[in-house]
Formats: C-alpha cells, structure tokens, sequence
C-alpha cells in the first residue's frame, strides 16, 4: 500500500509539472528584443555616460566665470645658527591667506555656446546610436525568423524524402522496384537530413550571436528553454519619390545635423581665439594675509589689470596662424558638409531606385514558387502511379525547396532595403510602410 501511495503521488506531481516541462519556451518578440538591446548595449552604455558628462556641464555654465579661490596656511622658524647677532622676533611664526582671482575676457560667451552645443551634440549621437542600435537588432531578428522559415521548409522536405525511401523499401521487398532506385531514394533522405543538420547549426550560431548583441545568456540556445522568434516577414511595396523624400527628411539626417553642429562649434571656436588672442582682457585679484597673532597683524591687497594684445594683430605670429588656423577649420567643415549632403542623397535615390524596381522580382519569386509547388504535387502523383522515374520526383522536390528559399531571400533583401531607407531618412520603418506602402 505505501508503494502505491507513492507512486500515486509521483504520478500526481508528473502530471503537474510535464505540461509546465513541455511549455517551458521563451517568446521573444521583436520590441522585447529591441528593449533589451537598448537596456544592455555596452556601446549604448558608453554613449550614455558621454552625454550626462555634457549635461552635468550644461548646467554648470556657471563655472566658466568662476573666480579661482585659494587659501594658504604655513609656519617658520626665525633664529640664529652661528652667529650672535640680534633676531628679530626669534622663535616660529605662523601665517594664514586667502586670495581670489577672476579673469574676464570676452571669450567666455563662446564658450558657454560651445560646451551647449557639445551637449546637443551628445544628445543627437546617442539618440542616433539608439535608432542605429534597433535597426541593427530588427535586421538580425527577422534574418533569424527567415532562417528558421527556411528550417521548416528543409524539416518538410526531409519528411517527404524519408516517407519516399520508407515506402519504397516495402515496394524494394515486393519487388515492385529496382536496388537503384531505392539507393536513390536513400541517398536523397540522407542528403535532406544532412541540408538541415547544417542549416540547423547556422541558425544556432546565429541566434547565439543575436543573443548577445540583445545582453541574453547565449547558453539559453542549448537549454531546455529554447528561444521562440515570434515575429513574421510582412512585405509591403513602397513606392516614393526621391527627390520628395530628400526634401522632406535630408536635413533631419544625424550626419547632416552632426556636420551643421560641427561647423558652428568651429565657428565658435574661431571667435573665441579671435577673442582670446586679440580682445583686451581684465584680470581682478583680491589677497588676505595675516602674519601675526600677537598681537594681531594683517594685510589686504587687491588689483584690477587690464591686458591689451599687441602680437596677435601683426601677421605671421604664432597668435596670428592660431586664428587663421581656426578659421581654415571651418571651410574644411562646410566642404564636409556638402560631402555628406552629396552622398546621401545618392544613398536615398539608389535605394528608392531598388525598391521600385525589386517588387518585380518579389512577385516572379512568388508565382516561381506557386508553380514549383504545383509541378512538385503533379509530379508526385505520376510517381505514386508509376508514370514517372525517381529522379524526376527529386527533381521537382529540390526546386520546389529552391523557389521557397528564392522567395525568403526576396522578401527578406527588400525587407532590408527598407531598413536602409528607413534608416537614411532617419525614420521609423514602421511609419514609413505606413505612409509610402501600397496595400
């Protein structure tokens, strides 16, 4: 009876925990995915600390005009050590000061302009990082969600390979067909067994190295809890005009703005050399000191020094080259800018250019594929009823394999073509098929 009872009860906790054990698989969804990306991205990370660096001095705009105050404190000894002469005040003394220092000239206000912009510039790299860092994470997801579209398709054809040799071992036995022909088939289920082992491993290493870019433990691939892609290829034709997007979003691009900030930072820095190098400026100082305590002696200073640059105005000084130099900066930095302008608005026109001009080669993929389909199911049929060879059924199962393989990698290269124009109008994808796709 206690044997019973226990095995009752193992029986009871099996039947608790084997619907849990079956389950046990962890959905991950493309916006889960992208969360975890921006919680855990080192690189993401680093930008962060770079911006509240900039931030904190924002709003610390108030140090620039600062004054410098400082305070000293010391002891001496005052006697005689050979000779016999009078000292006086012999013994140690003790003396205390304080003094401040503030230096005004006027390149101070360019340089609060210039640790502003170096904020806002933070803030566009690290909002740029983020949009670059999910863009990056939605391309490897769906690549992933293909490859593991392409494992059912390879299952499937291992499938119909291994019921073809199964069944044609009991019609080998009747001898109702040839040795060759069942090597035929052997061969086949062996090669469709070994074309998804490999693909099986791909897909693995891949999903482990999209694990650590989204800050997952690669480990979980090999565990009892498998990672379940949720996500699905949705294809939808876009159809824009170039030179309308490039209108709209070009100056919205990171990289535009980034080279607009650029140039007014060098624009700001070459003021404040100017200013720094050839404006007067005015130093004021003020000094406390006391001596003696007793009795009590002190002593206050102050003075106001205002200093005119002479060299800086006469070509050639080193002064002089310092502004020239910074003004050089600037030219550079507009020519940068119309480098950039120039390449991305070639980048947005090729991709509109492939886009419009790669639905066609969706759609022949497709109807590829429904034929292949059709022509496979024929040809199985023929071959059920003995009026077509082996190697014909195959055939058609390899390029019905082939087309659905085809039509992944159509739908997935325009699926990232459309990340990279999303991306080159600095745009969210989602409201770009939105706006611009064709139902």
């Amino acid at each position: 009876m206690q044997l019973k009872a226990k095995f009752t009860a193992f029986l009871s906790i099996l039947l608790v925990i084997l619907p849990l054990a079956l389950s046990a698989q962890e959905e991950l969804s493309l916006e889960q995915a992208i969360n975890l990306a921006l919680e855990y991205n080192l690189d993401l990370r680093k930008a962060s600390i770079d911006l509240a660096a900039s931030d904190y001095s924002e709003r610390n705009l108030w140090s620039e005009i600062f004054p410098t105050i400082s305070a000293t404190a010391g002891v001496s000894y005052t006697n005689n050590l050979f000779s016999d002469a009078p000292v006086n005040s012999p013994g140690f003394g003790y003396s205390i000061g304080a003094g401040v220092r503030l230096g005004l000239n006027t390149g101070i206000p360019y340089t609060i302009k210039a640790i502003q912009l170096a904020h806002q510039t933070n803030l566009l790299n690290y909002e740029n990082a983020r949009n670059q860092l999910s863009i990056q994470v939605t391309k490897n997801y769906y690549s992933l969600v293909a490859e593991k579209n392409n494992l059912v398709l390879l299952q499937e054809v291992q499938n119909l390979a291994q019921r073809h040799y199964d069944r044609n071992q009991i019609s080998f036995r009747n001898g109702l067909i040839s040795e060759l022909t069942l090597t035929q088939t052997r061969l086949a289920a062996e090669n469709a067994r070994f074309n998804l082992s490999a693909a099986t491993i791909t897909f693995n290493n891949n999903l482990a190295e999209f694990l650590a870019l989204i800050g997952m433990d690669t480990n979980t691939v090999t565990t009892s809890l498998p990672i379940i892609l949720t996500g699905n290829i949705t294809i939808t034709r876009i159809s824009a005009n170039a030179d309308e997007l490039i209108l709209q979003y070009l100056p919205l691009r990171p990289d535009i703005v980034r080279n607009r900030n650029e140039i007014e930072r060098l624009r700001l820095q070459e003021r404040r050399t100017a200013m720094q190098n050839r404006a007067p400026s005015l130093d004021l100082s003020f000094n406390w000191s006391a001596s003696n305590f007793n009795p009590f002696s002190d002593r206050f200073s102050g003075s106001a020094v205002l200093n005119i640059p002479i060299d800086p105005w006469i070509p050639g000084t080193s002064g002089s080259q310092s502004i020239r130099r910074a003004n050089d900066s600037v030219e550079k930095a507009i020519l940068d800018l119309t480098i950039t302008e120039n390449a991305a608005k070639n980048q947005i026109r090729t991709l509109t250019a492939r886009l419009n001009n790669s639905w066609d080669s969706i759609l022949i993929a497709r109807l590829s594929h429904e034929a292949a389909q059709r022509n496979y199911q024929l040809t199985e049929l023929g071959f059920n009823n003995g009026t077509v060879e082996y190697l014909v059924l195959e055939d058609a199962r390899n390029n019905m394999a082939s087309s659905a393989q085809r039509l992944y990698q159509s739908e997935l290269a325009y699926f990232t073509m459309i990340l990279d124009l999303s991306t080159a109008l600095n745009i969210d994808w989602n409201y770009l098929l939105e706006t611009y796709g064709i139902p």
